[in-house]
């Protein structure tokens, strides 16, 4: 057998799924029994009822899907080196003092940070959703981080005051790209859409056709009539679009905006470990019970909303 089959083995076997995010390289998308964004993923990993959850991907999402499943084995095939940075610039201390400042304020915070982080929030938030979870509060202040691209674009589609933690949250890959890039692609493909990841800049968000999360390109790109797509987030997102065009017989063309917007943590895991993983259980996930509870409480306000 080769390794894609003796991965599947192994899955059968041990009542295993594979998750893994958009980002990942095209092998390990392949062999996934379900790919997403942040939200796609978190609804999967509530809904599935296999006895291991293998995560591919980046520290705090294989997080979320232990704090949705306390009682399934969350593992990651690789554990050095998987931290998200922008999860690790919103550290619980944080969100403390900023709360004393602002006593009033409801917290929303992205998925995209630590559980002991989201533990603190009234609710999480992804891309995809940001704004409708925002607005679902009556409170006119609005706690929100770590990325501050977000937070801008959430503040177009809402009255209240968005207050960021910290100052200048980022994505480093989503900050590679400029108002240039945008102005400069457009002239060589003017009949493309662009579409950008609402983490990119304010100036880069105010030049695109489409500010979408990236299950958003997703659906747009298979919906869509035209041929010509300009992909402004992490350059494995167009393996995603590539993987679900082959499925429906189409083929059309896709632009990185930036050919080196790469995330290296979501690279450092391959067959090879996803194997391992299996094999041996590990890396397993684990978070105090404390954490999870409270942790599942600001996620589930996020699913619950309509």
């Amino acid at each position: 057998m080769n390794i894609v089959e003796r991965i599947n083995k192994l899955k059968k076997e041990k009542n295993a799924v594979i998750l893994a995010h958009n980002y990942q390289p095209e092998k390990i998308q392949r062999i996934a029994d379900y790919m997403g964004d942040s939200l796609e993923l978190c609804i999967k990993a509530k809904e599935t009822d296999a006895d291991i959850i293998v995560f591919c991907g980046v520290d705090f999402m294989a997080e979320t899907a232990k704090i949705l499943n306390k009682d399934k084995k969350v593992l990651m095939p690789e554990i050095k080196d998987t931290e998200c940075p922008m999860a690790h610039q919103l550290p619980p201390e944080l969100i403390k003092n900023a709360k004393k400042e602002h006593p009033n304020a409801k917290i929303v915070i992205y998925i995209n940070t630590l559980a002991s982080a989201k533990a603190l929030a009234d609710a999480t938030c992804t891309s995809a959703n940001a704004d409708k979870i925002v607005n679902s509060f009556e409170e006119n202040e609005i706690l929100f981080g770590p990325d501050q691209n977000l937070g801008y674009y959430v503040s177009k589609k809402t009255n209240k005051k968005i207050i960021g933690m910290p100052e200048g949250g980022h994505c480093y890959v989503h900050k590679k790209f400029t108002a240039d890039d945008v102005i400069n692609i457009k002239k060589q493909y003017p009949h493309a859409d662009v579409l950008i990841h609402p983490e990119c800049n304010p100036e880069v968000q105010d030049l695109a056709d489409y500010v979408l999360s990236t299950g958003g390109i997703l659906r747009h790109v298979l919906s869509s009539d035209k041929k010509e797509f300009v992909i402004g987030t992490e350059c494995d997102m167009i393996t995603r679009l590539k993987i679900e065009l082959e499925k429906i017989g189409k083929t059309k063309k896709l632009i990185p905006l930036r050919k080196n917007a790469i995330c290296e943590p979501m690279k450092r895991i391959t067959l090879e470990k996803v194997e391992k993983c299996l094999i041996e259980e590990k890396y397993e996930i684990t978070l105090d019970d404390d954490i999870i509870e409270k942790a599942k409480k600001a996620i589930e306000y996020m699913l619950n909303v309509k």
